[in-house]
């Protein structure tokens, strides 16, 4: 276990505040791609309860889901393949890939129909009653499991099987016991070289990613900074701060996604000569040509061929909606990790630091008394934001001889966190299983990328209750890197399941 204790403490609950946000529309071409747009990646050991033995892994997609987007909802696309990969061996290079391959058809091939008036009429209708009674559902979705070791398009492929995936929840009329309905569609799978069987999932769930969403992409309308945490020894907290409050989130409570959840055996992916640090990100992609059919049908709107090309990548959340510049957000989504040092001048030479400058240093300044010529860090290149996104922090979750890639990074050897004594700021909590040593759902990332971007660890951290310097910047770089910035919207695991797929049940589009 490559822990050093007396660093990973510190350097982990440092790197602890380098949480991301999720990733919804966060690119021009993506938008025009719905169903293929990654919206969260989690990454973690399983902490389950007799689960400990697991990695779950969570890729979220279709963002803003509305609980009421009847009559089609929110089925998967059959012409794409989303994929999970896995790097085991820190080369940027993906050595384990999950691919989920979707197929929709119509009822008996042709759809539920109902005679009215003498004629026999095609209902218009997902589905006409509970789709657990048999004749209801009009549009079944499944997926088969691919395991690919190697590359994703030219290592061996082997079929994991099909399974099906469960209606969405249209309302409690139609779905009375929507969680005893979805739990029939947690399979076991077997996976190759596993000594135990692993479990997928895919259906839709509530959206677990905590965001004031509106108040920050209206230029930060908000005061960011925590009206309940004293700033001094006084006590004083800073005037208009935002305070915690589940009325602040736009996503929790009141939108649905699709996850793709998968947990697997440690020992199918731990190399045992290596540091048991793996990476991960999910990825989706279509077919290179698209025709639109004139005369479209169910089994066919558009022709595609030719090879798969990347349309969306996630891993650490927010990168491509606020790091990444607007002329290479689509540049990105379709990068491999690879490809990353072309990128790597957004993370060395960020711009979101700049922009949160240029809106609240003079109110800084004024409710303070200060005179601060410029909030955001001046440590050029940010070696702090290089660990955080691209290599992992040193004692903690950093492989040895790692390539530098945008990826989330676990390692596997530090025992899970039972969910009510999780922290919500993960490793900055004293919490070591959490982010940034991956990622659960009850991590709240929006906040702590808001003080690392800003300079969190540029400040000594507490290691053993001993303030301890990291030594990639100074407090100097960085003049309210110890500020408590947040966007006010909270989230914590005790309010998420405690068992797979972790993430709770959707909301239902009518609960009458």
């Amino acid at each position: 276990m490559r822990l050093k204790l007396l660093l990973i403490t510190g350097a982990a609950m440092a790197a602890g505040i380098t949480a991301y946000a999720s990733s919804h529309r966060e690119a021009p071409g993506i938008t025009e791609q719905p169903k293929v747009d990654g919206t969260d990646f989690y990454m973690f050991r399983s902490y389950e309860p007799g689960r400990e033995d697991y990695v779950t892994f969570i890729a979220n997609y279709q963002p803003l889901q509305a609980p009421y987007g009847g009559p089609n909802y929110f089925t998967m696309d059959p012409d794409a393949l989303y994929e999970i990969h896995i790097d085991t061996d820190a080369d940027a290079v993906e050595d384990l890939t999950f691919q989920f391959d979707f197929d929709n058809n119509l009822s008996d091939g042709t759809g539920i129909a109902l005679t009215v008036g003498g004629e026999s009429v095609p209902v218009p209708l997902r589905a006409i009653g509970n789709p657990g009674s048999q004749g209801t559902l009009n549009e079944t979705e499944s997926y088969e499991l691919f395991m690919v070791t190697g590359d994703r398009r030219t290592g061996e492929r082997v079929s994991l099987g099909t399974f099906s995936k469960p209606f969405d929840n249209a309302g409690n009329k139609t779905i009375p016991d929507y969680p005893g309905y979805a739990s029939q569609f947690v399979y076991p799978v077997s996976i190759p070289g596993c000594s135990s069987q692993g479990q997928v999932f895919v259906g839709q769930r509530a959206e677990a990613f905590a965001v004031n969403l509106g108040a920050i992409f209206d230029l930060v309308n908000l005061v960011p900074i925590d009206g309940d945490v004293p700033l001094n020894d006084n006590g004083d907290t800073f005037p208009g701060g935002i305070t915690q409050d589940r009325a602040n989130d736009d996503l929790v409570g009141q939108a649905n996604v699709t996850s793709l959840a998968i947990e697997i055996p440690i020992d199918c992916i731990d190399d045992p000569d290596s540091d048991s640090i793996i990476g991960g990100w999910t990825t989706a992609s279509l077919p290179q040509a698209e025709i639109e059919d004139p005369s479209p049908t169910y089994e066919q709107t558009s022709s595609y061929g030719g090879a798969y090309v990347q349309q969306s990548r996630l891993s650490a959340p927010l990168v491509n909606e606020v790091v990444i510049g607007l002329p290479d957000k689509d540049l990105f989504n379709a990068a491999e990790p690879t490809q990353d040092s072309a990128l790597a001048t957004y993370v060395t030479n960020p711009t979101l630091p700049a922009l949160l400058d240029i809106l609240f240093r003079d109110a800084v300044n004024a409710s303070l008394g200060t005179n601060i010529e410029d909030l955001a860090p001046s440590n050029f290149p940010r070696n702090d934001l290089v660990a955080a996104f691209l290599t992992g922090i040193d004692g903690l979750n950093q492989p040895a001889n790692v390539v530098g890639s945008e990826m989330m990074r676990l390692n596997m050897a530090i025992p899970p966190t039972a969910r009510d004594a999780q922290s919500t700021f993960g490793v900055a909590g004293d919490d070591l299983a959490g982010f940034p040593n991956g990622r659960r759902p009850g991590d709240d990332t929006v906040d702590i990328a808001l003080r690392v971007v800003m300079g969190a660890l540029c400040y000594p951290v507490p290691i053993q209750g001993e303030p301890t310097d990291l030594g990639l910047c100074t407090p100097e770089d960085a003049p309210v890197g110890n500020v408590p910035f947040t966007d006010g919207a909270p989230i914590s695991a005790s309010e998420l399941q405690n068992s797979f797929p972790y993430l709770n049940d959707p909301i239902p589009g009518e609960t009458g």
